[in-house]
Formats: structure tokens, sequence, C-alpha cells
């Protein structure tokens, strides 16, 4: 387990305690290092300390696992378990949500969207987790007709009709027990009863819906048709509730696409959206800075894997947020690096080739006390920001690849490749909380330019890796690209004035 820091605000030293199966660690450049093992179970590691945020251990799901989705056999299209584009802890019943987006055809191949509940074990005096478990999969209806994966102008023969196109992506749960659930298509906001029956949608602000010079909306295509609005396929990638439940907050991914100079990719400006959740209307517009592509590539060795000028607001993005409080926020930002199915599908295509280094998996702890109200304001044809208008506070409280890999943070055989999910989970005995990171693993499957679908097969560490046909099975020796949830264990020093969800009366 790995001690790793205290947060920049505290200006605190760190230090990185290592001890795996009792094995005395070995020092390394002044830091406290060790390999990781990966099993099919797994990881685990332990420390005495009770300060500042330790790794625990790590839980990996087989790619072959099924929903409860009603199926006599185990297709990827119709009951494969999709993983963790969000994780949500429910504490009034101490159960778990995940979201698996539009489905393994990335908006093509039709898919009835669903959340999956779930339980799994928490240790409560390490945070080490276990035994996770599908309890129920809920798909998503209106007026008993499914949301479907489809993309617009699919499903609904027009790119200017939303209809039940959904791709969720952010996850939450009220007071009431009623779930809100944010997409990428519109990028939109749903709220649904239990049973995943549609009950209201939320009013988008204008200048986030995607359209084209002319003014048609286009919730399918993206730059340069679209000019103006969120870009495609970086709708609301995060959700979270206020702890009085009176406040949602939806973040995109990344910027819009006339936000930026001479586009939204150049820009690290992206939006956070507050919205009541009594009347469904925004009321405020923030800015989050992402890290600078200068810092990340810094961290990257040599130039020839460093992102381009145009990975700013594309191949750099977030994509998770979870309240502290009324004002503070961890949110997850990530790359699109690691081990996942676009680095194992490019060694298949390119053998000889390695996959590019990890440069940014991180979480950070942001305040919008101090943020200026920018629904009026557009930055569009720049990457900064005018005079008086501040972005949300914002300080490093988690690198993710660090502590997966601290040898090497850019190995991408130790790191998920898309990190998604985010959740504070259940307090420990000793006061702290267990945090979990979950990934997608885009159900370990890939298609080509006409839909035709493969599976992605590997072994642990991608030195062995094939593309199947979908549903076929894999080889001896490989297995589907499995989904992982990483456990921290988080002093409530670090987690600072933490206020859980308030039960509604």
């Amino acid at each position: 387990m790995f001690l790793i820091r205290k947060s920049d605000a505290e200006n605190k030293l760190f230090v990185i305690f290592c001890i795996l199966h009792m094995i005395p660690a070995k020092q390394l450049f002044s830091l406290v290092s060790c390999s990781l093992i990966i099993s099919s179970v797994s990881i685990t590691g332990y420390t005495a300390s009770a300060y500042g945020i330790s790794f625990t251990n790590t839980l990996s799901i087989p790619g072959e696992s099924t929903d409860l989705y009603p199926s006599s056999g185990n297709s990827a299209n119709v009951n494969r378990l999709g993983f963790f584009s969000e994780i949500y802890y429910d504490r009034f019943n101490n159960v778990y949500y995940g979201l698996s987006d539009r489905g393994p055809g990335g908006g093509t191949i039709s898919y009835n969207t669903r959340v999956q509940k779930f339980s799994l074990d928490v240790d409560p005096k390490t945070g080490a987790i276990s035994n996770f478990k599908v309890l129920k999969t809920i798909t998503f209806t209106k007026d008993g007709q499914n949301f479907n994966g489809l993309n617009p102008r699919l499903l609904n023969g027009d790119a200017r009709n939303l209809g039940l196109s959904f791709d969720p992506e952010g996850f939450a749960v009220g007071p009431n027990g009623h779930f809100y659930v944010s997409d990428e298509y519109g990028p939109s906001i749903y709220e649904f009863k239990p049973d995943g029956s549609f009950l209201r949608a939320f009013t988008i602000p204008e200048n986030l819906i995607p359209k084209e010079a002319n003014g048609n909306v286009n919730y399918v295509d993206g730059r340069p048709t679209i000019t103006t609005g969120r870009q495609d396929n970086r709708g609301f990638e995060g959700l979270t509730l206020s702890p009085d439940g009176t406040k949602l907050y939806g973040m995109l991914q990344g910027p819009l696409v006339n936000e930026g100079s001479p586009d939204g990719r150049r820009s690290g400006n992206l939006r956070i959206v507050e919205f009541e959740t009594k009347t469904g209307k925004s009321t405020a517009q923030y800015i989050y800075q992402l890290e600078s592509l200068a810092e990340i590539n810094e961290r990257i060795p040599g130039e020839d894997n460093d992102f381009g000028a145009n990975s700013q607001g594309r191949n750099i993005g977030i994509s998770s947020i979870t309240a502290l409080n009324e004002q503070e926020f961890l949110v997850l930002e990530r790359d699109n690096r690691g081990f996942g199915v676009d680095a194992i599908n490019g060694l298949v295509d390119a053998p000889t080739e390695t996959p590019p280094p990890v440069g940014s998996k991180r979480v950070y702890k942001i305040n919008i006390s101090g943020a200026t109200d920018v629904s009026g304001i557009s930055l569009a044809d720049t990457n900064t920001l005018p005079a008086g208008v501040n972005p949300v506070s914002k300080s490093l409280f988690l690198d993710i690849a660090a502590v997966l890999s601290p040898e090497n943070p850019g190995d991408w055989t130790k790191i998920g490749e898309k990190m998604e999910g985010l959740v504070i989970g259940p307090r420990l005995k000793d006061g702290s909380y267990a945090l979990l990171i979950g990934t997608d693993n885009d159900y370990s499957v890939t298609q080509d330019d006409s839909s035709t679908q493969f599976d992605i097969c590997t072994n642990s560490d991608g030195s062995s890796y094939s593309k199947r046909v979908i549903d076929s099975g894999c080889p001896d020796g490989q297995r589907l690209i499995p989904g992982f949830l990483y456990s921290f264990k988080v002093s409530p020093t670090e987690l600072g004035k933490f206020v859980p969800l308030k039960k509604s009366h």
C-alpha cells in the first residue's frame, strides 16, 4: 500500500510507503517504491499509517461477465457487463450503481442503455474491496420504450431529433431515491424513477447545444459541421449532487467546440454547469482549467510521444466529478492512454510498435466559491480567460499513475486506459473513507468503419493479444479486457470537510 500525499494546498511534505506481502521496499531516487503484481482478482498491500491517502487494492472483474438483462446467452450487444463510465455509492442502503454508457457499438449498433446496481464488500479496517456482485440491471425507459445507444441519425432518422438516443455518463441518486443521469449526445440531464422510467429533462443552456453555422441543431456530427456548443462525444461526462440535494453539477468532458483558438481542441477551459433540482434550470456556469500540455508532456520521456497542440481539449479531459461539500469537489482528469482497447488493438495492427506512455491520470480537489459565473460570457476564439474572469481553484489530490506504477508512472501495462468512475465510498472504522476509481473497458470491443465488431483479447500484461470475431471467444491464454476497480484509503484530514448527501424525510 502507498501513502501518497498531503494536498498541495496544505503544502506539506509527503512520503510513499510500500509493504507488499511483507517484503521490504527498495529505496529509489529518495522515494520508496515497489512493483505492482496484477492478478485476476485483486492486488493488496497494507500500511499501518492512517495519514494522507494510501492505495489499498485493485479488484479485476472479468470482461466475460454478464449482467442481468434477460438473455439466454452471452452476447456483447445484449448482456455483456459494461463497466464504470461512472460509479455511485448509495450510503443509505450500502449499494453501488455503475453506468455502462451507450453500448459496445459506439452509437452505431442498437443497445438498450442501463445502469447496474451492485454490491461490494469493503473491509472496514483497510478499505480493501472484494466480492463484486450485480444485484439488478435497470434499463432506462420512457413511456414503455427503451432509451437506446444508437445516435440520433440512426435511431430517429434525423440528427436534429435527440429522441430516445442516450449515452449515459454521469449518475447520482437524489434524497428521494430518484436517479439523475447525464448524457453526452445532448448534452442532457434526465431524472428517472428507481425503476429506470423517465420523469423529466432538465433545461440545457443554449450555448452548450451543438449547432451548425446555419443554426440547425446537430447531435451527431463534430467539427467542422458543428460550429458552436459541445464537441461531439464530449458532453456531460460527469454529474454530482450537492449534499443538501438542491443542486446538480454537470461537467463537460472538454471545452465547447467554439471556445478555443482556433477551436476547442486547443483550449483547456471547460465548463461546470450548475442546475437547481427543483426547477431543472441552470443557475451558473464555471470554468475548470485542464492541466497544461506543457506540464503533461514534461512527464513523458523524450518528445516522440508528446501530446500535440490539438490534444488539449480532445485527448485530455475530465471523466468524473463528485461533491465533497457545497463548494468543494473532486474531479478525475485523464488522458486516453493506458491498458485498454485502443492500446491492445494498436498492437494487433502494428505488433512492433509500443503503445505511448501514460501522461495523466489524476484527481484534483476544486473549489467553486471564488469562480466567476460565465453563463453569459463566451470564450470563442481564445485559449485564455478574459480579465476579471476567475476559474475554479484547483490543487492536486491524487496522482493515480504515480501510485499504480511508482517506478514508471507512464507504464501503459500497469495503468487502466479509461479511468471514468470516481466515488467516495463507506466510512471506515478509523474515520477514514474508501475512495474508489473504476475503469471503462469499452466492453473489450472495437469495430471498423463499416461497424463490424471484434472482441479484443489479451493476457494480463499485454504481451499476447488478438482480435476475434465478436462473441467467438478468446484463444487459450487470453481473455477479454477486464474492468478494474481501484480502492484508496483517505484520511478525514486529507478529504477535508466531506458532507455526505442528506436523506429525504
